[in-house]
């Protein structure tokens, strides 16, 4: 799940939970959310444990989150790796 749909399936408050967590500002939470910024690698992790680990890695870094974390290759619920062919 998408950190955007994760709040606003969650109680108000969540974003400001996360925010604490992670060690952020609630606005931030919210713009990584809507995608005006992107997630930062350091967040990552972070995020998806004050989650619940119910928003992961490839949810929130779908282009290169293979490359980050090669260990959750294969795990349950993991997308095939996106790869980029060289010409």
């Amino acid at each position: 799940m998408d950190l955007r749909t994760f709040l606003a399936a969650s109680d108000r408050g969540v974003a400001a939970s996360i925010a604490r967590a992670v060690g952020v500002s609630p606005v931030m939470v919210t713009q990584w959310a809507g995608g005006v910024k992107p997630i930062p690698v350091e967040r990552v992790r972070s995020i998806e444990a004050a989650t619940g680990f119910e928003v992961r890695p490839w949810d929130m870094r779908a282009d290169d989150w293979a490359t980050h974390w090669p260990e959750l290759i294969g795990v349950d619920g993991a997308p095939a790796p996106i790869t980029t062919q060289e010409a």
